[in-house]
């Protein structure tokens, strides 16, 4: 079961270690997990009994399975509905971008066709034919999409869900896979009633009534009423996508949801949060790994390969957040705006800049005690990592700061640029 330690000092560290352990995924709802509580309970188990190779093998295991296992989401619906946009908006990739799913392609065949996720190469899209445009029943419809290669299923209609399509449903629920039913173009809808009806447009009842519209077809069938998410590709942002995401990852295993947080636009400060989450959870895994260990401090010692590390980890963390150089020249000239005043309302490209009269190694040990100071020690006062670990954090904080602050002035910008469009 590996080695045991005989130390009553290192046994007393390792119990603090699985309490923290314990505490710190503990502040995670079910599904922000990235590894399951079977993986929790096993490592906590490794450390309490000190046998701490086994720790690290287990650890090493969880890291390389999160990695690198594939995610691949079929996503079906009649042609026309809406299934490329919201294919484009799952991979945060625009009507034009390069490697977009083309939205005005009449559907004419059988053939599933694949769409890797740009920065994510293990998360794939599948836009599969729509079953009403085929002449196969549910199961060889199933069957000829080849069923088994994916996670979930995401059902789309822009009006009412059809016989086919509740069907199609019954037959996966019986192949034991998940599926959702998404409502697009909810945004065309209301600015249509808006439009005809400026005087008793009530939002939340157009809404509710565009929900029951889509479980007609399940009343008629007597199938059980499933969830069905309105959704608008222009800005998922709003109404039920927040929620879909939500669902989609409670119900994934948890070795997939790294990296489909991490695969998600930044559209909201829930999104922001939940990548920052999941990269501090693996930061901690790593963090939790060394610290077995070597649990005595090793304080003011950073090598070339502590330095090189602590760049690259920025550089990561900037291009997932959308606060990398690239990305920040495509919000400014999106906006309008110059790209200085973008880079000056954020902080992380200048976390690694030298400054006069101080050096490298200061400055980084000035960034430990102020993370120190306001998160406290990573794992209790009497535990200590390298300092490597904690700048990750602290890198980690500020980059996902920046995107907060990003998203918010994207925000303000456009409902400036709106309100302007309808004055003029």
């Amino acid at each position: 079961m590996g080695h045991i330690l005989s130390s009553t000092s290192y046994n007393e560290e390792h119990q603090n270690l699985a309490s923290s352990m314990n505490a710190y995924f503990m502040n995670f709802k079910v599904e922000n997990k990235i590894i399951s509580e079977e993986t929790i309970n096993l490592i906590t188990f490794n450390l309490e009994k000190g046998y701490i190779d086994s720790v690290g093998t287990v650890i090493d295991d969880v890291l390389k399975e999160i990695d690198s296992a594939p995610l691949n989401i079929a996503v079906t619906g009649e042609s026309g509905v809406g299934k490329s946009s919201f294919i484009n908006a799952l991979r945060g990739v625009g009507y034009e971008g390069e490697g977009a799913a083309p939205t005005d392609v009449v559907e004419t065949t059988m053939k599933a066709t694949p769409y890797k996720h740009p920065r994510f190469p293990n998360v794939t899209l599948w836009d599969l034919p729509g079953i009403g445009t085929t002449n196969f029943p549910p199961q060889d419809y199933l069957r000829k999409v080849k069923f088994d290669e994916y996670d979930f299923f995401i059902i789309i209609s822009a009006t009412r869900f059809k016989e086919n399509d509740a069907q199609l449903a019954k037959a996966i629920k019986g192949m034991k896979k998940n599926f959702y039913f998404v409502r697009t173009k909810v945004d065309i809808d209301l600015r249509n009633e808006r439009k005809c009806k400026p005087k008793n447009f009530k939002r939340g009842e157009i809404l509710q009534k565009i929900r029951n519209n889509c479980l007609v077809s399940f009343r008629q069938l007597k199938m059980d009423e499933p969830q069905i998410f309105l959704v608008s590709t222009h800005d998922i942002s709003k109404y039920d996508f927040p929620i879909l995401i939500d669902t989609l990852l409670k119900d994934l295993p948890a070795q997939k949801r790294h990296m489909f947080m991490l695969s998600l636009p930044n559209v909201t400060k829930e999104a922001i949060e939940r990548k920052r989450g999941s990269l501090g959870q693996k930061i901690w895994l790593e963090a939790l790994k060394a610290g077995a260990w070597a649990t005595l401090p090793m304080v003011g010692i950073f090598n070339d390969n502590d330095i090189k590390k602590l760049e690259a980890s920025l550089k990561e963390y900037r291009v997932l957040f959308g606060v990398d150089d690239i990305t920040l020249q495509n919000v400014a000239e999106k906006l309008q705006v110059p790209v200085e005043g973008l880079q000056a309302i954020i902080e992380s490209p200048n976390l690694l800049e030298k400054k006069k009269g101080e050096s490298r190694e200061e400055r980084l040990l000035k960034y430990v005690e102020r993370f120190c100071s306001v998160s406290g020690s990573l794992l209790g006062a009497d535990l200590h990592f390298r300092e490597t670990f904690y700048l990750q954090l602290h890198f980690l904080d500020t980059v996902a700061n920046d995107a907060r602050t990003l998203l918010k002035k994207t925000v303000s910008e456009t409902k400036l640029t709106c309100h302007w469009n309808k004055s003029i």
